[in-house]
């Protein structure tokens, strides 16, 4: 598409749409656990999921079972994804969109495109250059969600100043996922900004787990991809998310009165 529209035309372009109301983030910041429902018809780690790939209707499928937020993937190479997919789905739904970006050209593109929110990976972006993409998209009133993989990505995108940081439980050197991974680099991330789970959601209870463990928002794509009735499978989603919730929750609890008990103890 850079040969389409020059990036300054392109720049200008997006610059002379109404500034976004950042919908997508705020669209995370529910009380229970946010889901983001992925429309892909591959990925790198599984080449092709979806032979038949009816996209608009699965979006609106998300849209009326209850999804907070619907990412579409554009890349063409390894997800065969198109601009031209993004835009019908956004003429679809009202549902905040993310699109899937490598530098400020696509920034801009996805404005005009209608994206709500773009991604950034950390492991493709110098810290400084992040800062500046978060610039670009706090102009045009977009959300940045920040993907990490490790505490050094978690510590630049925080330096950058990200609000919204996703943490991918998929080891993209070999493509093997570890809830651990999210487990574990959950303390990392300040309680003000949205932590987001990607990838790896197989079973109602991955999504339990992550809700255990402190996530405002998870991110699936290929579960519900493959899942023969959409709606169903996101309902059960849901379900495990509230339960992971609650055992958060008792968990917290049993742990006030243990502490409570052994203070009295020693008094």
């Amino acid at each position: 598409t850079k040969k389409k529209i020059a990036a300054d035309e392109m720049e200008r372009k997006a610059r002379s749409l109404p500034k976004g109301d950042f919908r997508f983030e705020h669209a995370l910041c529910n009380k229970g656990v946010s889901f983001i429902c992925e429309v892909k018809r591959a990925s790198p780690s599984k080449g092709l999921i979806a032979e038949d790939f009816p996209y608009v209707e699965i979006a609106r499928e998300y849209e009326q079972a209850g999804a907070d937020c619907v990412s579409v993937l554009t890349e063409p190479k390894w997800f065969l994804g198109s601009d031209e997919i993004f835009k019908e789905i956004r003429a679809a739904i009202t549902l905040p969109m993310k699109d899937f970006t490598v530098d400020a050209y696509q920034i801009y593109e996805a404005k005009c495109m209608g994206a709500d929110a773009v991604l950034l990976i950390c492991a493709l972006l110098p810290t400084e250059t992040i800062r500046e993409y978060l610039k670009i998209c706090d102009d045009l009133g977009l959300t940045a969600l920040v993907e990490t993989h490790d505490e050094n990505e978690i510590r630049s995108a925080l330096k950058a100043g990200a609000r919204v940081i996703g943490v991918n439980n998929r080891n993209l050197k070999n493509f093997t996922v570890d809830f651990s991974n999210a487990a574990n680099l959950r303390e990392q991330i300040p309680t003000n900004v949205i932590f987001v789970a990607e990838s790896g959601v197989k079973e109602p209870q991955d999504v339990g787990v992550l809700a255990e463990i402190g996530a405002d928002a998870v991110l699936i794509g290929e579960a519900l991809m493959r899942a023969e009735d959409k709606t169903e499978r996101l309902a059960e989603f849901k379900q495990a998310a509230v339960q992971g919730r609650e055992k958060a929750a008792e968990q917290v609890q049993t742990s006030d009165a243990q502490s409570q008990a052994s203070d009295g103890g020693k008094a």
